[in-house]
């Protein structure tokens, strides 16, 4: 029986390094549609300034790209390379876990698109990002 994508996504977080560091946790997948929603916990290493408990925009972009990248994955079925990456920082995201939500705007067979919107645990959106991801099959 072939691997699930949200299996297969869940490995991904849980087999990296760096994605481990960040715990993020996949909430939910939609493979027709190449969405997905993760939650990142808030936790010290990300502040911004000492005492502010402000989440510095690293993680944050961090986040975009992994969920983008995410929601062209479960389109596409493969680890994709990120060509560029844009976001736009709205508010400050002060003392609260993130949620992202990731669609696919385009799977083309050259370059995929994808959309992340980031929000607080009120739901007030904190950041707007646009991933491209180049699609190309890997060469050997």
């Amino acid at each position: 029986m072939a691997e699930d994508i949200a299996d297969r996504l869940k490995r991904y977080l849980a087999t990296g390094g760096f994605q481990q560091f960040l715990n993020i946790e996949l909430i939910g997948c939609d493979a027709k549609a190449g969405t997905v929603e993760v939650r990142l916990p808030w936790k010290p290493e990300f502040e911004r300034g000492p005492g502010t408990k402000q989440w510095h925009g690293g993680p944050m972009a961090a986040l975009i790209d992994i969920v983008g990248d995410f929601a062209l994955i479960a389109m596409v079925g493969r680890g994709l390379p990120t060509i560029d990456l844009r976001i736009d920082y709205l508010r400050p995201a002060i003392d609260t876990d993130l949620f992202a939500a990731g669609r696919t705007s385009r799977a083309g067979k050259s370059i995929g698109f994808a959309d992340v919107e980031v929000k607080d645990k009120a739901g007030r959106v904190v950041a707007l990002g646009r991933g491209a991801y180049s699609t190309l099959p890997p060469q050997s």
